[in-house]
């Protein structure tokens, strides 16, 4: 339910006019109505902003300000009975009096608690802070569970290992970042110099920092964001956004309106009404700070800087140019002096500050001068170097002496140079390092996506794709972003995703693109564009032996597709921003297509049209379904036979797997593995998913509408792994999940309306783990827990972790107790 359905300032209003009558009537009353009075008025701002936000709150909010709606709702219940007693009742007036008094105790202790009035001010800085860790992976105390050779589909530890190496060579080799090394001296004068230009600048002012590639211009201005004078002089009002290369500039503007008016949680989620767009935006002291990373185009700046144009407003702009338009005062970025450039190649060599007695002290000088500094080079070349033979040493620095001396512009020399990082990696490593430049610069590429598209065309499982993976990520050649969950046993490749510096995407296109068009093993639109490169349209007349095809546009109707024939192609990624989407007629002529991607990165979901050409995509194994609405399965789908996983993404569902019309089990007759994940509008889980019989992997999460489980999901016979974590309108299991035979995973975390657990749940005898945090209204655990044979691990909440205690059919059984998380992951993208 919204939250304007709640906490409408119609109930605050009512409430103080009630409040007002009773005091001028009853004496009795009087003193705690005018407090109450007080308190409401005092908080009314708060209220105002709630209700004009026009924000979808997670459920663990939504349920605080529930209960705070029906406490407003009992004050006027109350308000009502105070207005109808006789003044001359004394014993009933002083009844009520008390009643009054414990409702202001109510009303306070509301206001007064941590996570109330104070959350929603202190949004941005909480979201800030907390992308910072997850994106750098610092400071994890985690332990491996299992040991990475022991790796399988839903078993454990595969993630934490790789995770928690990097988080520990990430917390010592950053010399930005929060290691041994914290900020050296190139970059503690560059945040104090930022830092005096943005507070001497003039209201509404706009100040820059520029640097080539790789020099560590985000790291200056995240280090700027964080930096406590700069937080006391904004009230801890910073905004970071990234722009990148291809942007959404309407999306970004809503962003900042949003922000300087106080609503901090417009998200790239949120549709924002278009009268939120139309607020006033002059409210009085409101200073904020602006920060806009890596920008590319003036013509994307412009609006942005415009918009950001108001009373108390600065603005930092982050880029590679330095837009002398707009912006007056700026700063360039050093490259590293020669101590600071030895300390962090040394952490990326050797794992230590400085040159180990073994090595040679003058070939390891020698590469470190050819680094000029650059911090991203330094620490790739450094990583790619680590454990390497002397003759490997010479090789290196030989090739890097070839190279011109980097400049400004960030061409191919420098890039010339970074490829050296690359060229001695195994050939499968270095193939699918060379894969990801298919995606978007500046995205969260889901490791899910990564892992399947590796599976279906290098021809390696699940276990060797993550390997890779990990030593890409030691290589410092990309970054995993994970969530709290990841690395636990019956974790998801789901819940981790791979982010890549703009340069080595950079690298990744540069080393594609050293063939003829046609011959590219990876045909690739670095960034969005109208229409497709007109390089393609004009070698159509030949087909393309591409293996990988990545499309990145705006809307495309059917006439923007040129004719193309990819008769090799196995992966095609379909990136695109638009309301309504032709797919490309091409796709017939893609006879081993394997594996297929759309994500749509607009705001609202896509109409996906020509969808009939799935009927040739005969071999299709993988589809990936983003911010689009699924299109309408019927009898007259032609079955595909091969496809064994599906992952809908923020889309709409609507009727498309309506049971009356589709028959699952006959359209995807192998179909192993289903994820639903944020699609706001399931409101039941239809029961044809219940006949596809072969599926052993079910996710239904983040689904906020969801209110039912179909009763036949026992028919599941093969399902090992359900998922259906945050599912906050969720009140009841079907007892039939007791009869999933081959059940070994239950996720039912966050799912705060949750009633109870089954009654027969000790009839799961394969079941081995159970993860049920947050799951506010369950307070007891049946007894016939005890027969769960096979549990090893339970998670839980501390109100119901002695209930498991008592109940455990073996003393070996872990029963962890997680601390209640308040996050405001939801913020994000």
């Amino acid at each position: 339910m919204a939250v304007t359905d709640f906490f409408a300032g119609e109930i605050a209003t009512e409430l103080l006019k009630q409040l007002l009558q009773i005091s001028r009537k009853s004496c009795l009353c009087k003193a705690s109505a005018d407090d109450l009075i007080a308190t409401i008025t005092e908080r009314q701002p708060i209220i105002r902003e709630i209700q004009y936000s026009g924000v979808e709150l997670p459920a663990h909010r939504q349920f605080q300000l529930d209960q705070f709606a029906r406490t407003l709702q009992d004050g006027i219940e109350l308000c009502k009975k105070v207005q109808g007693s006789n003044r001359w009742n004394v014993y009933r007036n002083l009844q009520l009096a008390r009643r009054m008094e414990k409702m202001h105790k109510r009303i306070n202790a509301f206001f007064q608690g941590p996570m109330q009035a104070h959350t929603l001010a202190d949004v941005h800085h909480m979201r800030f802070d907390t992308k910072e860790q997850l994106d750098r992976i610092e400071g994890s105390t985690r332990r491996l569970e299992q040991s990475l050779s022991d790796m399988r589909i839903g078993g454990g530890g595969w993630v934490q290992e790789a995770v928690r190496r990097r988080e520990e060579a990430e917390a010592e080799s950053d010399v930005f970042g929060g290691g041994l090394l914290r900020l050296g001296p190139s970059v503690e004068v560059g945040r104090r110099k930022v830092r005096e230009m943005i507070v001497k600048s003039e209201d509404m002012g706009v100040i820059g920092i520029s640097g080539i590639g790789g020099s560590g211009k985000t790291t200056l201005a995240k280090e700027v964001s964080k930096d406590d004078k700069i937080r006391d002089c904004f009230n801890n009002r910073v905004l970071f956004l990234t722009v990148s290369q291809s942007p959404n500039v309407d999306l970004l503007k809503a962003q900042i309106k949003g922000y300087i008016m106080g609503n901090e949680g417009v998200s790239p989620f949120d549709r924002v009404p278009q009268w939120n767009l139309q607020y006033d935006l002059g409210a009085p002291g409101r200073r904020t700070l602006i920060v806009l990373d890596d920008v590319w185009s003036f013509l994307d700046l412009e609006p942005l800087v415009a918009i950001s144009r108001t009373p108390g407003c600065k603005t930092l702009v982050v880029s590679r140019f330095k837009f002398p338009e707009v912006i007056k005062d700026s700063y360039e970025v050093e490259l590293l002096r020669e101590q600071e450039a030895m300390t962090l190649f040394c952490y990326s060599a050797f794992g230590q500050k400085s040159i180990p007695p073994g090595a040679d002290k003058d070939l390891v000088k020698q590469v470190v001068n050819e680094c000029k500094g650059l911090p991203l080079a330094l620490k790739v070349i450094g990583a790619s170097l680590r454990d390497q033979l002397p003759m490997f040493w010479k090789s290196a620095k030989n090739r890097l002496a070839r190279g011109e001396q980097i400049c400004d512009s960030h061409g191919s020399k420098l890039l010339d140079r970074m490829a050296i990082s690359v060229e001695y990696l195994k050939k499968k490593v270095r193939e699918c390092f060379l894969d990801l430049g298919s995606f978007p610069e500046d995205t969260k590429i889901p490791l899910d996506v990564l892992i399947k598209m590796w599976v279906e065309i290098h021809d390696i499982d699940d276990e060797e794709a993550f390997a890779i993976l990990v030593e890409l990520s030691n290589k410092n050649l990309i970054t995993m972003v994970k969530d709290d969950r990841a690395g636990e046993i019956y974790s998801s490749y789901f819940e981790v995703s791979v982010t890549q510096h703009d340069v080595l995407r950079d690298l990744a296109l540069y080393l594609n693109n050293q063939e003829e068009v046609n011959k590219c093993r990876r045909l690739l639109m670095p960034r969005r564009e109208n229409e497709l490169p007109r390089e393609w349209e004009r070698n159509s007349d030949r087909p393309f032996d591409a293996q990988i095809v990545s499309v990145h546009t705006g809307a495309m109707n059917e006439m923007d597709w040129p004719r193309l024939e990819f008769p090799k192609a196995e992966v095609l990624i379909l990136n695109f921003s638009s309301d309504s989407y032709f797919l490309p007629p091409f796709i017939e002529y893609m006879p081993k297509l394997r594996a297929l991607v759309v994500i749509n990165h607009s705001t609202s979901n896509a109409v996906l049209r020509n969808f009939s050409v799935f009927s040739s995509l005969t071999k299709l194994r993988s589809l990936w379904l983003e911010r689009v609405c699924v299109p309408h399965l019927s009898e007259t789908t032609i079955p595909l036979n091969e496809m064994s996983k599906i992952s809908l993404v923020l889309c709409k569902i609507n009727d498309s797997l309506d049971p009356s019309t589709v028959d699952l089990p006959k359209i995807f007759p192998c179909l192993s593995e289903l994820t639903i994940d944020h699609c706001d509008d399931l409101l039941e889980l239809p029961s044809s998913i219940c006949r596809a019989r072969s599926l052993k992997s079910l996710s239904i999460t983040n689904c906020h509408s969801l209110q039912r489980l179909p009763t036949d999901l026992h028919e599941l016979s093969s399902l090992e792994i359900l998922r259906m974590y945050a599912c906050p309108n969720l009140r009841i299991l079907p007892q039939g999940i007791c009869q999933l035979g081959c059940l070994k995973y239950l996720d039912i975390s966050q799912c705060v309306n949750l009633m109870r657990l089954p009654e027969e749940i000790g009839n799961l005898g394969t079941l081995e783990k159970i993860d049920m945090r947050e799951c506010a209204q369950i307070r007891r655990v049946p007894m016939s827990a005890s027969l769960m044979r096979a549990l090893k691990t339970v998670v839980c909440d501390e109100e119901v972790s002695s209930g498991w205690q008592e109940v455990k059919p073996r003393e070996d059984v872990q029963v962890h107790v997680v601390d209640k998380c308040f996050s405001l992951d939801w913020l994000d993208d």
